[in-house]
């Protein structure tokens, strides 16, 4: 893409608003509110006031939903490859063996609760269909 100063008056209005907004930021090297940085889109696209006050809403849930951009305090935004991530990694190997031998504890016992392997009357399948009585429909209307 190029820079911003390289585009004429045309060429910018080919473009879309989130896309001129990030020319901006990236040509000013700093964050800015989303009021001002509007305000500069509307200004490079020589657009009136009631412009702005009709778009402003579009304008914020567009940075909203871009990827590029990241809102940050106070109402400011700013490029997001501007701003990196931190993302803290702790070593918890001890805690996480733990808590797998917790699982696998709790399961033992779950199985234990179900099933007695010494057991050998759950296994007998002819003592479950003694009471078993065959209902037909002819006995049923009699």
């Amino acid at each position: 893409m190029k820079k911003l100063k390289e585009y004429s008056k045309e060429e910018l209005e080919t473009l879309n608003y989130d896309d001129i907004a990030y020319l901006i930021l990236e040509a000013k090297k700093k964050k800015m509110k989303i009021s001002d940085l509007f305000n500069k889109v509307c200004e490079l696209l020589e657009l009136d006031e009631g412009t702005y006050a009709d778009y402003i809403t579009d304008f914020f849930e567009l940075l909203t939903t871009d990827k590029r951009f990241i809102q940050l305090d106070d109402g400011y935004w700013d490029l997001k490859t501007k701003h990196s991530e931190k993302v803290v990694i702790e070593d918890d190997d001890e805690e996480f063996e733990e808590i797998v031998e917790e699982v696998e504890e709790d399961k033992e016992e779950e199985k234990d609760d179900y099933y007695d392997e010494d057991n050998d009357e759950d296994d007998n399948g002819d003592d479950d269909l003694k009471d078993l009585v065959v209902i037909d429909d002819e006995d049923e209307e009699n």
